[in-house]
């Protein structure tokens, strides 16, 4: 350690606060907190056989550390917290934004409530149900409610506007309140149903189904008893399904760990109303630290992306900051929240639970990692690459009718999708069709920005054969990068038949590899070529997802361009008032007289909706059913969106 540090560490403060460690070149590899700083940042370098990898590291990497005063624990807490959203340092544990799970939110105070599927916890006096933890058990919960509670399930903007009743009304899943006079009480009454059916509590549902059903029979309202009677044994059968876990019927997150080496799995259970409803594993790897750092460190960040914070937190072990925690995470729920450590009974059982759950996900994690390493090792031992391909990136150009250039970036790495490294190219040097041309332009400007930033991909894979690559290969020899390996997928193409009673055959998929005559022919069936046709479909995809949504923006801005009275400030007025060009074309007359006056309103409603049947044309659909020669009769029946890139 050189002298300047060691003065650092000499000099440290005994307060709480938070410790920045940085490396030679002055980038934040880890944030910390402490209730006393000097006695834990000179604790990695005074233990005595300390095996952590990255201690041993420290003398060779660390260049500096600064330390940040704070008054006390919470605090620390959350300003590690900031700290390591704005750093992301290499050696902490880093929750990423689509770590949100669904939920439901149900709003009592509305005159018809209806649940919504949602992603964050807001405090606005809503009730929230969940999490789940995925979309097929969501679905089954609202299928079972839609179908026996028969709330509403369209949106308020829609219900405000509906002049007659929808589908759901006709097959008896909605009392259809947005026109027929529906009393409040009777729906009020559905909604607590609602309400103690997703808490889980069946007695006071189930007895509360059961007299209404008596009631209705003798009353010799057959149809409605019987109605009641399917609902009652629906219910029935998925409670028997959630079976109680605690007696003290509480919501509780249940954290728990397992880790090998620096690569450690959080797992989180969710227990609601005393009832186990799932739980979500998080891997992460260069994980160093104590198991005292990272638990708390994690558990900062699981909450403050939003996830409902419950009444207690149960933790496997005691951190250095329990009281911090507590205190943040009251605060953040707005009312008292227990975090506990228990050593017994029903609490201490959870948390092995847990542990059970995250060792077993370690497990599988660590099987399928193992697989996809020997596919991308196989990978590199046909294509003949230079580079381990664990990080790839897929490019592809889309165009329309030869205009609207755009370009799309898919990433994958270690065999999983990487959408944080997706990106959408709009060619800007080019205004005809040039494959080559534009494809030199969307590497080159990535590369650039790579060699800027020192992100380059192990692997470039570029959809198209000789010309595309040659074109790749230009990009990379006039920006000096050597180090990358680039190969071409081409797609599959018919080869000629001789015999006329023969099906056409296809071609197997090839891969041109730079500085090889012919290309490569994968087996069909293996996983390597699957996980290069994988990439390449998915750029198509968000090519042509990009390229819609422009076109349709391009559609609605040159209709509203072109009205007589229509200037660039009263475009942006309409806008900002309704949010969205798609806004805009719902409004009504009157609603856009409200932001520009009568008359004009009539011009862009007439503008807007003087064509009615060609609103709902798909100007990349019309377009390729007219390159295969379908007649208009055609054109109009077909349906669902394109596939593949053009």
């Amino acid at each position: 350690m050189n002298a300047r540090l060691q003065e650092k560490l000499d000099a440290l403060p005994t307060e709480p606060g938070v410790y920045l460690m940085k490396d030679r070149r002055g980038t934040v590899i880890y944030v910390g907190k402490a209730i006393n700083l000097r006695n834990r940042v000179r604790s990695y370098f005074t233990r005595t056989g300390d095996t952590r990898v990255f201690v041993s590291m420290l003398d060779s990497i660390l260049g500096d550390i600064e330390t940040v005063l704070v008054h006390n624990e919470k605090e620390a807490l959350l300003l590690e917290n900031e700290l390591i959203k704005k750093h992301k340092p290499r050696f902490n544990v880093l929750l990423k934004d689509d770590k949100q799970f669904i939920s439901l939110r149900l709003d009592k105070t509305q005159d018809f409530p209806r649940l919504e599927v949602v992603r964050k916890y807001d405090r606005d006096g809503a009730r929230y149900f969940g999490p789940y933890s995925s979309a097929g058990a969501i679905r089954e919960t609202l299928r079972l409610i839609n179908r026996y509670f028969r709330l509403r399930t369209c949106t308020d903007h829609v219900m405000a506007n509906r002049k007659r009743p929808c589908l759901l009304y006709q097959i008896g899943r909605c009392p259809a309140p947005c026109v027929y006079p529906v009393s409040p009480e009777d729906y009020g009454r559905s909604v607590n149903e609602v309400v103690l059916f997703l808490e889980g509590k069946a007695t006071e549902l189930v007895e509360g189904i059961k007299g209404r059903m008596k009631g209705a029979a003798s009353e010799l309202k057959f149809e409605e008893a019987a109605r009641l009677r399917d609902q009652l044994r629906a219910i029935e059968r998925s409670l028997e399904r959630q079976k109680a876990v605690t007696t003290d019927f509480k919501d509780q997150d249940v954290f728990a760990f397992f880790r090998e080496g620096d690569r450690i799995l959080f797992y989180v259970l969710w227990v609601r109303q005393g009832r186990l409803n799932g739980g979500q594993a998080f891997p992460f790897g260069s994980q160093e630290f104590p198991d005292e750092e990272l638990l708390p460190s994690f558990v900062n960040l699981y909450y403050d992306q939003g996830s409902f914070v419950p009444e207690e937190v149960l933790l496997p072990l005691d951190p250095e900051s329990l009281e911090g925690l507590e205190s943040l995470l009251t605060e953040r729920r707005g009312e008292r929240v227990r975090v506990m450590v228990p050593k017994r009974g029903e609490k201490h059982d959870l948390v092995l639970m847990a542990a059970k759950n995250a060792e077993q996900a370690f497990t599988e994690r660590k099987r399928t990692k193992e697989e996809t390493d020997a596919v991308l090792s196989r990978l590199q031992q046909k294509l003949n690459l230079r580079n381990f391909p664990r990080r790839m990136e897929c490019f592809d150009i889309s165009h329309f009718q030869g205009s609207s250039i755009v370009a799309s970036q898919v990433a994958v790495t270690d065999g999983e999708t990487d959408k944080s490294r997706y990106r959408k190219y709009k060619i800007k040097t080019l205004e005809k069709q040039d494959d080559f041309a534009s494809m030199y332009e969307v590497l080159s400007r990535r590369l650039k920005r790579g060699l800027e930033e020192n992100d380059l991909p192990d692997l470039l894979v570029i959809d198209g054969g000789k010309g595309q690559l040659a074109s790749v290969h230009a990009a990379m020899k006039d920006l000096g990068v050597e180090k990358v390996d680039v190969v071409g997928l081409a797609k599959s193409r018919d080869q000629e038949v001789f015999d006329r009673d023969a099906e056409s055959a296809r071609s197997p998929e090839r891969v041109f590899v730079l500085g090889r005559k012919d290309p490569v022919v994968l087996p069909q069936n293996s996983a390597e070529i699957f996980m290069l046709t994988r990439m390449r479909d998915e750029a198509h995809r968000f090519a042509i997802t990009y390229q819609q949504k422009d076109l349709r923006k391009s559609r609605v801005r040159s209709a509203l361009e072109d009205i007589p009275g229509v200037g660039e400030v009263r475009r942006k007025t309409l806008l900002r008032h309704f949010g969205s060009l798609k806004r805009v074309q719902e409004a009504t007359i009157e609603d856009l007289a409200e932001v520009v006056g009568p008359s004009v309103a009539e011009r862009v409603h007439a503008a807007l909706h003087g064509h009615p049947e060609e609103e709902d044309v798909d100007p990349i659909r019309e377009a390729s059913l007219a390159d295969a020669g379908a007649t208009q009769d055609e054109k109009s029946s077909e349906g669902g969106s394109p596939a593949g890139g053009a």
